[in-house]
């Protein structure tokens, strides 16, 4: 005789742990918070590990202990690498790296400026919530070994169960046959990610492997400097300066009137720009590749090479103007710790957060303001006039742009004041902090740190700076994806500002546009988009002297 009424309980104790388990595993988060949400879709993991689980109880009658565990720990780990998959997608806009973001993670988490108990909480919860979700998949994985072990006896559960499993597998396995899309239902599965976090993790451990994906570098031997007349160069990396401020019709429009101030400054200052994009070698992060893709001439977009890039004695940009009697200045106030591997680009100095000479008041993690690090930087290295002493080539990446954005500092007219220690009252320090930080609503801040960068820089390059200065303005990468928005290109806008006309000229022929909007690269042929490493030998011929005219030609 059937027991009908075993079925509800039986399918409560099997239904609810696997719902439970396929939740977790499926989980999505399209940002740009930290909370992901459930997604109507099924674990091609999980079902795998079901059908497994069934066979064995149909040959063994039941699941030790130990198999349970150790479902439980694999079922554990993937729920986190899951997590941190599809979280950092959703906040960054690219994809997890584990070897090279875990050296990182707790710079991010600094960065948010807590309070000593929310990082003891925060320390608590890493190391509880591991613990937890072991326990609780231990416990899902025992329902649904019991349950299977002990099912009703009117159906053939089991059987059906296998069934269902050799489908599925066929399903997915079945998948792009014909053209057709037999994994819709499916969730993307874990271990693709696991297996590529193993092989940039091979990469780092076996050079070998990465120095044969290293691009080849800029033959910086066969061109000079000349055409710059021995003037300062600053190679100012603007940080999270994407297309998203030029593409982006809201931001764009609310961006214009600081850009507008940014055009008159600098032609108040007798100063022209010209712009174009280039394609960064990361998205949302890591400015570190876009800096030494540029300094280098090497396509860096892998972090794998840009680690082995660092152990090379590749030629760089800054050893090119070191060789040409440039004196060169590594200007990093956002390094807040020793930078060995600096070493590699060989600046003849090399400045952190310690050491720009800053007194003022600390503003959030960043601690120094991009104007006051600019007032210092001028003093040390730019006051005194040019040919008076060896040319400057000075790389200084900004802090205002990064996230989360806040505080920010105000603008200041008095420079000479930013080089005290009262550079800001505590009335302005006070302002500043009472705007909140967060992940949520980040494209106000974002603007608002873009519009100060734009009137400090305007200011000093209109009013205070060397009237010969080359400036370089470069966006790193695109901001976080809670930005720029999902599907974002890799753009980045770059501005050339100089008083030689010549020289800018020299840049309009090879695609930049006059003014402070670049074309929109690859939709025009005459100004496709480069990669970041590809622009380091366009500048290197450019800033070289033109070659002469052709005999007869008219001058």
């Amino acid at each position: 005789m059937t027991n009908t009424s075993a079925w509800p309980a039986w399918t409560l104790r099997f239904a609810l742990p696997f719902v439970v388990l396929n939740a977790l595993l499926t989980m999505e988060n399209h940002g740009p918070g930290l909370w992901p949400r459930p997604a109507l879709r099924l674990s091609f993991e999980l079902a795998m590990a079901l059908l497994a689980l069934t066979a064995w109880i149909a040959w063994r009658g039941r699941a030790g202990e130990r198999t349970l565990r150790l479902l439980a720990a694999v079922s554990s780990a993937w729920i986190v690498v899951r997590y941190l998959d599809v979280t950092v997608s959703a906040v960054f806009g690219r994809q997890i790296n584990l070897y090279w973001d875990g050296r990182h993670a707790l710079e991010v988490v600094r960065m948010g400026d807590l309070a000593g108990w929310q990082l003891a909480l925060g320390a608590m919860a890493l190391l509880a919530v591991p613990w937890l979700l072991y326990r609780l998949t231990l416990v899902c994985w025992r329902r649904i070994a019991q349950a299977l072990a002990s099912p009703p006896r009117r159906p053939a559960i089991r059987p059906a169960i296998g069934l269902a499993g050799l489908l599925l597998a066929a399903s997915f396995a079945a998948h792009g046959i014909g053209g057709r899309d037999t994994r819709w239902f499916f969730s993307m599965p874990v271990a693709p990610i696991l297996a590529h976090q193993a092989e940039v993790l091979a990469g780092q451990l076996m050079p070998g492997r990465a120095e044969a994906q290293l691009s080849p570098s800029p033959e910086f031997a066969n061109v000079g400097l000349a055409g710059l007349h021995n003037a300062d160069v600053l190679l100012l990396f603007a940080e999270s300066y994407g297309v998203t401020t030029l593409d982006n019709p809201r931001q764009a429009e609310a961006l214009a009137p600081a850009r507008a101030r940014f055009a008159q400054a600098l032609a108040a200052g007798g100063l022209q720009v010209v712009s174009a994009r280039v394609r960064s070698p990361t998205f949302g992060g890591a400015s570190w590749l876009a800096h030494a893709a540029l300094l280098s001439g090497v396509d860096t977009h892998d972090p794998g090479a840009y680690e082995l890039l660092l152990a090379t004695d590749r030629p760089t940009l800054v050893r090119h103007f070191q060789t040409h009697g440039w004196r060169t200045v590594s200007w990093m106030p956002g390094l807040h710790r020793p930078w060995p591997e600096g070493s590699f680009y060989g600046f003849d100095r090399y400045v952190d957060a310690d050491r720009t000479g800053y007194r003022g008041a600390a503003f959030g993690y960043w601690r120094v303001p991009d104007q006051a690090s600019m007032a210092l930087l001028h003093a040390q290295e730019l006051a005194q006039p040019p040919g008076t002493r060896a040319p400057r080539f000075i790389v200084f990446p900004t802090l205002a742009s990064h996230a989360p954005f806040r505080p920010l500092p105000p603008y200041l007219a008095d420079w000479d004041r930013l080089l005290g220690p009262d550079a800001y009252s505590p009335d302005e320090l006070a302002t500043a902090q009472a705007k909140p930080a967060g992940w949520q609503e980040v494209v106000p801040a974002y603007l608002e740190s873009l519009g100060y960068t734009f009137d400090w820089l305007g200011d000093y390059l209109g009013r205070r700076a060397p009237r010969t200065l080359l400036t370089i303005v470069i966006g790193d990468h695109q901001p976080l994806a809670g930005v720029s928005g999902t599907g974002a290109s890799w753009d980045v806008p770059v501005h050339v500002i100089s008083a030689d006309a010549a020289l800018l000229g020299r840049f309009e022929a090879h695609g930049f546009a006059r003014g402070l909007m670049p074309p929109p690269g690859q939709a025009q042929a005459q100004a496709p988009t480069l990669d970041m490493h590809a622009l380091t030998p366009l500048l290197a011929q450019l800033l070289d002297a033109p070659p002469p005219a052709p005999a007869g030609t008219a001058e």
